[in-house]
């Protein structure tokens, strides 16, 4: 028997991508790990074609396939630095360290290195794609925003931690207060669920920005709302 055929899902092809289903699952997160440094991504957009914006990195992550990327809560999942798009055309343009200054276009060797130990250390398999891999806290203060369908009311909502399951999503987890038994809150709390199950969640936004809406500032808050009647 060929190569090719005694791997499943080899010949298959996923209808939305158009490639090989086994590259996508390939691609799938196996470990994260918090990035603790302060490391952040740069990104331009068509709108400012001579500037260079930046966010915190959430985490590292180590694909199936080897692969080590930042990853970022973009708009509404948390999504590889690479890999970003947005309305404006946004494009990855590297990842900086404040603290010296320095712009680089791969990850920290020690965060490889970490990745691969611990992947290997804590290797397990399970035939559930939604079984729990890892959690870890959220380091960088982000917010899911929530609002109602046909509603201009907007919620924002910390964002506790970050589950990484077995099929490669990681999910943004927000507590259910009429859950909470004790405080504070921690990653693993019973009393937590994931952004993305919840029918009002539109997005993601870091500390900034959400600090920016709970001021009431009109430009950010004109800006949320454009984005919340387009979702």
């Amino acid at each position: 028997m060929s190569d090719a055929l005694s791997r499943p899902n080899s010949n298959v092809i996923d209808l939305f991508t158009g490639r090989p289903l086994l590259e996508a699952q390939r691609e799938r997160f196996i470990r994260i790990s918090p990035e603790l440094d302060g490391l952040e991504m740069l990104y331009s957009n068509d709108t400012h074609k001579n500037k260079l914006f930046s966010l915190k990195i959430l985490c590292w992550a180590l694909r199936e396939n080897g692969e080590v990327v930042g990853l970022v809560p973009w708009l509404n999942k948390l999504v590889a630095c690479p890999a970003i798009k947005d309305p404006l055309n946004g494009t990855f343009e590297g990842y900086y360290d404040p603290g010296i200054e320095e712009i680089f276009f791969d990850p920290p060797i020690h965060k490889i290195v970490e990745l691969e130990s611990a992947a290997e250390y804590y290797e397990a398999s399970s035939p559930d794609p939604k079984a729990l891999v890892q959690e870890i806290p959220d380091t960088i203060g982000t917010h899911a925003v929530l609002s109602e369908r046909g509603s201009h009311s907007l919620t924002l909502s910390e964002v506790v931690s970050w589950r990484l399951l077995n099929d490669g999503t990681v999910e943004g987890m927000l507590v259910d207060p009429d859950l909470v038994m004790s405080t504070p809150v921690l990653p693993g709390d019973d009393c937590l669920f994931a952004a993305e199950t919840c029918p009002d969640f539109r997005y993601y936004f870091q500390h900034m920005i959400a600090n920016k809406i709970k001021s009431q500032d009109p430009e950010a808050m004109a800006a949320i709302s454009a984005l919340v009647d387009e979702s």
